[in-house]
């Protein structure tokens, strides 16, 4: 990975923020993001859209190994029915292994010639990118991001039934936690950032001041002043 790539690492569960607090320290900072949740997700969409079951390993497989990186703009991709194909396809090891040198592709070598990247995901500080500069697990309790999650929904105009937002974490945590292939799990060297009593902004904080404090030479270093 070139010296001049600083990377930042965001692990947690889902709906625990890393998206927003990724895509804000990216353009605060000027470097790439890259969504890897999306890769996964594009995968269960291509399936879903097939007719195909999300949990067949030869099928998921193909569908990774075809993804085409110019879809990742598709709306669609945010669904929940998305959403719980994606939790499904990235339990499979093939799967995993077939979209791991796209994103340490776009780790090593950031498009649009940014100095650095955040990327965001699962298993980024543990697989991807074990080496990246700054490594943060960002957390809440599963009963704030269910309804975080909800309020986002309704905000959309989405229906939601009681209870069942919290259901689905549930259930999509026990398959992340659990899964034999790279499991959700902090990294050693992490930050841990619980934003259980934080809103966005003192995440945001937090996240930037730890950033700023392992860049390259301290508090005098690349990113200290962006």
């Amino acid at each position: 990975m070139p010296a001049s790539s600083f990377v930042v690492a965001i692990d947690g569960p889902t709906a625990s923020g890393k998206g927003t607090l990724a895509k804000r320290l990216a353009r605060h900072l000027g470097f790439a993001h890259l969504d890897s949740g999306l890769l996964y997700r594009a995968v269960g969409l291509a399936l879903l859209r097939a007719g195909k079951d999300p949990a067949d390993p030869q099928s998921a497989a193909a569908a990774a190994r075809s993804l085409d990186p110019g879809g990742l703009g598709d709306p669609a991709l945010r669904a929940e029915a998305t959403g719980r194909a994606a939790s499904v396809v990235a339990a499979i090891p093939e799967v995993r292994a077939a979209l791991l040198d796209f994103q340490r592709r776009f780790a090593s070598s950031p498009p649009g010639a940014a100095a650095g990247v955040v990327i965001d995901g699962r298993d980024i500080g543990t697989v991807v990118c074990p080496a990246a500069d700054a490594k943060i697990f960002l957390d809440a309790g599963v009963e704030i991001r269910a309804a975080r999650r909800e309020k986002e929904l309704r905000d959309k105009g989405a229906a939601t039934i009681e209870g069942a937002v919290l259901r689905d974490l549930q259930e999509r945590d026990a398959r992340d936690r659990n899964r034999a292939a790279s499991p959700l799990m902090r990294a050693d060297d992490a930050f841990v950032l619980d934003t259980t009593d934080m809103d966005a902004d003192q995440a945001f904080a937090e996240a930037l001041a730890y950033i700023r404090s392992r860049s390259s030479g301290g508090p005098g270093g690349p990113v200290a002043e962006m």
